[in-house]
């Protein structure tokens, strides 16, 4: 029995340990994981440390202590060479599909079924990818299915947090465009709104239909096949009213905004976080400080529909158009942003993007002047705030999800180590590596 051995390992110090105290709760240790960990970063932002025994039980990480703990009992990780963190959280993403050629006829050729499994499949491709934590800021229903399916352990797949259909005004980016007028009330979103009080009630009807977040579309886009750009879309009182409504209904409330005149106004009516900011500049970055507010950067998004545009015949005009506008303006945006002190939480509109490859954004965030470290704390604790989910994950600390990942290599010394995870543990239960 484990009281024996620590008895006689004084040199590891049992006796005080979480391991050693856990014990008073359970005969034996047969259902208690030991990660015998090389390095551990249990907080970024801190030093990590080495030759650690990260200690989980029940799905939940009951301490890290010094040395490696023996105990025939338990299943021992052996991680002795590897670097392990807290699971990555991708602030955006688009779980319901993959952008292709065809993605525009979704919505008319794919039943409920379709868009569930899709779904489905990204979101374990995600998990796999070192993401344990997602949120989903725009798409159908499905989303909430997907959510629930995976809290019940039905399917494989991050933690959750989603949105949704997007609020957009009639014509804006969120809406439908560009098909016969026969086709586009099959296509249309039911948060689509214009003047406050129909923007009060759409508020109301997303968080009817399950939002954790309330998604706006502030601004244009640029895979809205419209002409009509990518500055402010909703007027101020519209504005002021989907944050009451939302702030009422116990929401927060995110922009997809690309103007700084539709940024600006965001932040001016309570929005609490933007998701892209192309066009801000050092004016914008103190108004983030001002309101306390968090950017989204999603520069590999920008960096994808530029590629798209010049070298595939995927987009029509009026978003090829944009995309040469808007994706070479995102290195800067990220740059300025950082440089001037916003408050920054990783996201890559993966879905934009292809699934899995979420860990590239990385690589933009330490060009735009970031530290490893830094990179990686917009990803775990500043995300996970941003999310409403610090309590539970974002940290390897005691009463915390055992929401873990490995790497061989350190990403303190290069970020590129976060492309190519090698143990995934998601809630105690081990997806990836042993």
């Amino acid at each position: 029995m484990i009281k024996q051995f620590l008895l006689a390992t004084a040199a590891l110090a049992f006796s005080s340990s979480a391991y050693a105290h856990s014990e008073d709760d359970h005969d034996t240790h047969k259902d208690f994981i030991l990660i015998h960990a090389g390095t551990v970063l249990a907080v970024p932002g801190k030093a990590p440390e080495s030759e650690q025994t990260i200690i989980v039980h029940d799905g939940k990480i009951v301490g890290i202590e010094d040395g490696y703990i023996d105990d025939n009992e338990a299943t021992i990780i052996d991680g002795k060479n590897m670097f392990f963190l807290p699971g990555l959280i991708d602030s955006h993403v688009h779980l319901r599909g993959e952008w292709s050629p065809t993605s525009r006829w979704d919505a008319v050729l794919l039943e409920p079924g379709d868009v569930a499994f899709q779904a489905a499949k990204h979101a374990k491709t995600t998990l796999m990818a070192g993401f344990t934590a997602v949120q989903d800021v725009g798409g159908p229903k499905e989303i909430f299915a997907l959510k629930r399916a995976i809290n019940k352990g039905l399917i494989p797949g991050p933690h959750i947090q989603a949105a949704g259909s997007a609020i957009s005004i009639t014509g804006g980016h969120g809406d439908t465009h560009g098909f016969k007028d026969e086709l586009i009330p099959h296509m249309q979103s039911e948060t689509i709104c214009d003047g406050p009080s129909e923007c009060r009630h759409a508020v109301r009807q997303a968080v009817k239909n399950g939002a954790d977040v309330i998604k706006i579309t502030a601004t244009g886009g640029v895979l809205s096949n419209t002409n009509a750009g990518t500055g402010q879309q909703f007027f101020d009182d519209e504005l002021e009213a989907i944050v009451e409504a939302a702030t009422k209904m116990g929401r927060k409330v995110t922009a997809h905004a690309h103007g700084k005149d539709g940024i600006e106004s965001a932040l001016k009516a309570g929005v609490q976080s933007i998701e892209h900011g192309t066009y801000l500049d050092a004016g914008t970055a103190a108004m983030f400080k001002k309101y306390d507010a968090t950017l989204v950067p999603t520069v590999m998004a920008g960096m994808t529909v530029v590629d798209w545009a010049e070298n595939k015949d995927w987009l029509p005009p009026n978003s090829a158009k944009k995309a040469l506008e808007v994706g070479p303006q995102m290195q800067d945006m990220a740059r300025t942003a950082y440089e001037n002190g916003v408050n920054i939480a990783f996201g890559t509109d993966t879905g934009v993007s292809e699934h899995g490859k979420n860990a590239e954004e990385f690589t933009y965030m330490v060009a735009a002047g970031m530290s490893e470290m830094e990179a990686i704390e917009s990803a775990t604790t500043i995300a996970s705030k941003h999310i409403g989910l610090e309590d539970v994950i974002g940290t390897l600390e005691p009463g915390k999800y055992a929401d873990i990942i490995g790497v061989d290599g350190n990403p303190l010394d290069s970020i590129e180590e976060l492309r190519n995870v090698d143990f995934v543990m998601k809630g105690g239960e081990i997806y990836k590596g042993r």
